[in-house]
């Protein structure tokens, strides 16, 4: 198979957003026609609607992942003075969350086998100063800290999941969210659940729920509605400007309708690549859990990683590094320790295309082009 631009064979190319059909574009419509486009009903409808398929009393919507992490931390009563447990190998939105919150991150480092915190590390990390542990659930995959959330419960601390990844994936026999923690999602251009833009907190009760509502609206602790039938409102609290508008509800309504076949697909996805790198004996497919995760990445450690990214970037694989480590970033200098593990998992990882458009033949091209890859660098 001749290799195209991504620009031109869209299968090898990462960053695809899911494409939108009739019902996309007609929810958008209706939301442009009725000349509201800021949070309202729409948005509410998308929240009941996430409650339910979560199995929850509740759900908030928010702009996006990082606003739904720098809301939790700040309703968690995260802030000055506080520090939060937290693996460098994330994205550098959740570094940026806490240090909003006016916390401080504690890197720690992951398992090897599936880029995710361990309780162990997490208990290890504690200080009289944590606050907060902001796990991280890379890949889809959930990450059960077991009998040691209660630990940290009697202590204090707090657990907000950064499930950016996960939405839809299992923990145990409920999804994601659905466990009765504090959970935050994206529903950015190319996760599982797409609003084109967009997040959302699973809040723990009630009154977490309007700390919430009440913090994503500059304070405000009035509806919509009620703003709309009165003369006035109040701000109760310093609050953010992190509503999510009707038009980004409308499309993750029509999203979450059809959410079972990308369930679906891609857990079939994932498994085509496991099955076609089984023989490739240089690369370490890193494991999801499949059987209990909607995959949203599929990764893999490889030597030589970024000359082996160079040759496939230029045969138009759109293979990308998730993610340089935090703990190495300037702007996080000052809160830089050792971390081994991290420190040679940043020079291994690689991101294959993984998206719902793919084919098998994609699949087999893009393992075909990494097998190129690797005989020419002798690492076969």
């Amino acid at each position: 198979m001749v290799a195209l631009p991504a620009a031109t064979r869209p299968g090898v190319g990462r960053n695809a957003s899911p494409r939108l059909y009739g019902p996309e574009y007609e929810a958008v419509v209706r939301v442009l026609e009725s000349g509201h486009f800021g949070h309202g009903a729409v948005t509410e409808q998308f929240e009941r609607e996430v409650a339910d398929f979560l199995g929850v009393p509740d759900a908030v919507a928010l702009s996006s992942c990082t606003a739904a992490l720098h809301t939790a931390l700040v309703a968690a009563g995260v802030g000055p003075g506080s520090e939060v447990i937290v693996p460098s190998l994330t994205f550098c939105a959740t570094i940026q969350a806490i240090l909003a919150s006016g916390a401080r991150p504690r890197f720690v480092d992951v398992d090897p086998d599936t880029l995710c915190v361990t309780a162990d590390a997490v208990l290890d990390a504690v200080t009289p100063a944590t606050a907060a542990v902001v796990p991280v659930l890379f890949g889809g995959r959930a990450v059960d800290l077991g009998a040691d959330r209660d630990l940290l419960t009697d202590r204090g601390i707090v657990v907000v999941e950064d499930a950016a990844h996960a939405f839809g994936s299992y923990e145990g026999s409920r999804r994601v969210g659905g466990t009765g923690q504090l959970t935050c999602f994206s529903f950015g251009p190319i996760k599982n659940l797409t609003c084109g833009q967009g997040g959302m907190v699973i809040p723990r009760n009630r009154q977490e729920a309007d700390r919430l509502r009440g913090l994503r609206m500059l304070g405000v602790v009035e509806s919509a509605e009620q703003r709309a039938a009165s003369t006035t409102y109040r701000v109760a609290a310093t609050g953010f400007r992190y509503f999510m508008s009707s038009i980004n509800a409308a499309i993750g309504i029509t999203q979450l309708a059809r959410f079972p076949t990308t369930e679906e697909t891609r857990k079939d996805l994932w498994c085509a690549y496991r099955e076609t790198l089984r023989d490739v004996p240089a690369v370490d497919l890193v494991d999801v859990d499949v059987a209990h995760t909607v995959p949203h990445l599929c990764v893999v450690k490889v030597p030589q990683r970024d000359r082996v990214w160079q040759f496939l970037r230029e045969r138009g694989i759109d293979v990308v590094v998730q993610y340089p480590p935090n703990h190495l970033q300037p702007a996080f200098a000052k809160w830089t320790l050792p971390l081994p593990v991290t420190e040679r998992l940043g020079r291994e990882v690689l991101s294959l295309p993984f998206h719902p458009h793919l084919s098998h033949g994609d699949i087999e091209h893009v393992v075909s082009v990494l097998e190129q890859a690797l005989a020419s660098l002798r690492v076969c």
